[in-house]
């Protein structure tokens, strides 16, 4: 049996073999029956020993995981959100793949430094100065 591999990004490949699934039971509505059945899922990736992430994709994805991330580098996501556990599957595995993608977005360009317009300088300081004689005026009135 050939296991999937998912391409999420460019430098962020997950083969399946290394997603680990275990069924907990599940708080929330159901009734008798959730007592019973374990629907959610804890979804158990190695985010540190992964082979089809790149370095710079596995160190933010650590880095976004924050609370679900382990101390070894394991991120582990629990989802138990629907009554089914073909659905609380589905949605772990979405919330995953969602976060490498975030992790493995290109950085934002560097901030071009600008400064202010000469006109944008003289509007600041009118107000400004224009602020000033409205506290000044605010004081108390000499009676000579």
């Amino acid at each position: 049996m050939a296991s999937v591999t998912f391409d999420i990004a460019p430098g962020a490949r997950i083969n399946e073999d290394e997603l680990e699934e275990s069924f907990i039971r599940a708080s929330g509505p159901g009734g008798q029956n959730v007592n019973k059945v374990a629907t959610a899922v804890q979804l158990r990736f190695d985010a540190a020993h992964s082979p089809g992430l790149s370095e710079r994709v596995r160190e933010r994805t650590i880095e976004f995981a924050g609370q679900r991330a382990t101390k070894d580098g394991a991120i582990v996501i629990e989802a138990g959100r629907f009554r089914t556990q073909e659905r609380n599957r589905e949605d772990a595995r979405e919330r995953l793949f969602a976060l490498v993608a975030r992790a493995a977005e290109p950085p934002p360009p560097p901030r071009k430094k600008t400064k202010p317009s000469r006109g944008a300088v003289e509007r600041r300081l009118k107000e400004k100065s224009g602020r000033a004689t409205v506290k000044k005026m605010r004081g108390k009135i000499d009676r000579e």
